[in-house]
């Protein structure tokens, strides 16, 4: 998190929202190389490390009547099962487990960025351009291998009028090179935005501190926007692993099925 310091000549609240996106390294103060262990390479461990303990532990004993952790996992698997179905049809299965992946990636990154002193590594565009890519290539790959250059026809809109189908033709290449940067950014903004926005309201929290005055009134409106916006970005959590899946079904629907 940004540090919050009074000003030395005014007394006034100097703070640096953007100060908790900085890439630190976990140990000592040198610069950040390709094979530094850093904040997001802890909070990126961590996120696994809670994957593995809702689908693995949480699941161990396959109960009849399931745990808590157990239906957890019982649900996630279901939702996105279904999401995965009813997007991408059944041929889609096959990629299920994958897209599980994705979507408890996302979704655990997000939540444990809201945790105290925490790092949101999807508010990094390094993770969230990574993620799209590798999506972007699994579908074109995909494509390519089941339909050879059949998969072009994803880009020739055989419905419209034939003066337009070069103008369409090329309208859908440029869109379709440009998903893995709407995908990628879209995830990264949102994080980023939301988490900048609390730390504003937050500064202004220790006013009643510095000034009796005007903190009276500010530090509770503060602290009210902080709870309120923090409820939001619960929300936006799970809004924003589920936009990325979604996606991700409809991209590998149109490679499973390009034709218009």
């Amino acid at each position: 998190m940004a540090t919050e310091a009074q000003g030395a000549g005014d007394g006034g609240l100097v703070f640096h929202p953007m100060d908790q996106f900085m890439v630190k390294p976990l140990f000592g103060a040198g610069e950040v190389g390709f094979f530094t262990l850093t904040n997001v390479t802890l909070w990126m461990a961590l996120t696994v490390a809670a994957i593995f303990a809702l689908l693995v532990l949480g699941t161990a004993g396959r109960a009849t009547i399931p745990s808590r952790t157990q239906s957890i996992a019982e649900l996630a698997y279901d939702f996105v099962r279904k999401m995965v179905e009813d997007v991408a049809g059944k041929d889609g299965l096959v990629f299920f487990p994958y897209i599980m992946t994705l979507f408890l990636f996302i979704l655990f990154a997000n939540v444990l960025g809201l945790l105290p002193m925490a790092f949101t590594t999807t508010s990094h565009i390094a993770v969230t351009a990574v993620l799209a890519m590798m999506v972007f290539l699994t579908v074109t790959i995909v494509g390519f291998v089941r339909h050879g250059a059949g998969f072009l026809s994803l880009f020739w809109v055989s419905s419209a009028p034939l003066p337009l189908r070069p103008v369409l033709a090329l309208i859908e290449v440029i869109s379709y090179f440009v998903r893995p940067v709407s995908h990628s950014i879209r995830l990264a903004g949102n994080m980023m935005a939301g988490h900048a926005v609390v730390k504003v309201f937050a500064a202004f929290a220790p006013m009643i501190i510095i000034s009796t005055g005007i903190g009276l009134l500010v530090t509770p409106l503060s602290i009210l926007a902080i709870a309120t916006i923090y409820a939001l970005e619960l929300l936006v959590a799970f809004i924003q692993a589920y936009v990325f899946t979604i996606l991700t079904c409809v991209y590998l629907k149109d490679a499973l099925h390009p034709h218009h």
